[in-house]
């Protein structure tokens, strides 16, 4: 699946800061009816180190209301979290009604990082499939809106953001000696993603591949699919700040003509 992604897609600077701005006026306006139709929404973030979630999360959440969203950073569990079923964690993490919860990284995990580093048997990853379609059926039928991103990205281009990493003394601290291992098992990783979209896109809970070598495109079509989701998903669709503009500009010169006419 992720060998049909075109990576070339991208976005000139002017489109990027135009549409950015545009949609995240749109998610505030949802964000807000999501409070008031009482929804939980679930956002999940998945993809290759360095693929850009956190740039992508941060995006989303910059004009949203910080009391109407949470954001996990998920990794190893530890202490209580160890010691019970490995969705037990995500269970109590999942939002109330009218709140939106953001993983970057989640249940998916199990069928990836445990999978391919043997944290989990062969058997409690194959088992995991069934379970994780049964988890987020359940939280469908409850009401939440569940929207799942996949960001994908081409090894020449991580390898790339790694080099960049390690060279920048404020983003050093991103890189780890555990991205590199990660890396030299690509392609392990990559079938396992395969696998993974194939077995989880479902229904209910579809993936969507967001082409993230270009991340101003990744961007737009992250924030774009949220707003197209939460509008049918809450039956109310946003006011679009552009379509605004063209008509205020409109309605202006129109105003003016009329002035001249009356002289």
């Amino acid at each position: 699946m992720l060998d049909t992604v075109d990576l070339s897609l991208s976005l000139d600077r002017e489109t990027y800061t135009t549409q950015l701005a545009r949609r995240q006026l749109q998610l505030r306006e949802l964000g807000y009816q999501i409070y008031v139709q009482k929804r939980p929404v679930v956002v999940v973030f998945e993809g290759w180190d360095a693929a850009g979630k956190g740039g992508a999360i941060k995006r989303l959440t910059e004009k949203l209301d910080p009391r109407g969203y949470a954001v996990y950073s998920i990794g190893p569990p530890e202490g209580e979290d160890k010691s019970h079923h490995y969705l037990y964690r995500f269970w109590r993490r999942l939002p109330e009604r009218g709140q939106m919860a953001i993983f970057d990284r989640s249940w998916y995990g199990r069928v990836l990082v445990e999978r391919v580093e043997g944290f989990c048997t062969e058997a409690e990853w194959k088992r995991a499939y069934r379970e994780i379609n049964s988890f987020e059926r359940q939280m469908v039928d409850f009401g939440t809106v569940l929207v799942k991103f996949w960001i994908h990205i081409s090894p020449d281009e991580q390898l790339r953001r790694f080099e960049e990493r390690e060279n920048n003394p404020y983003k050093a601290w991103k890189l780890t000696d555990e991205d590199w291992r990660n890396r030299s098992r690509w392609s392990e990783y990559e079938a396992a993603v395969n696998e993974m979209l194939l077995k989880t896109s479902t229904l209910t809970a579809p993936w969507t591949v967001i082409e993230g070598n270009d991340k101003w495109w990744a961007r737009v079509k992250i924030l774009s699919t949220l707003v197209e989701v939460l509008s049918g998903e809450l039956d109310y669709r946003p006011t679009d700040p552009l379509a605004a503009e063209k008509g205020k500009r409109h309605r202006k010169k129109g105003g003016k003509g009329k002035k001249g006419n009356r002289k």
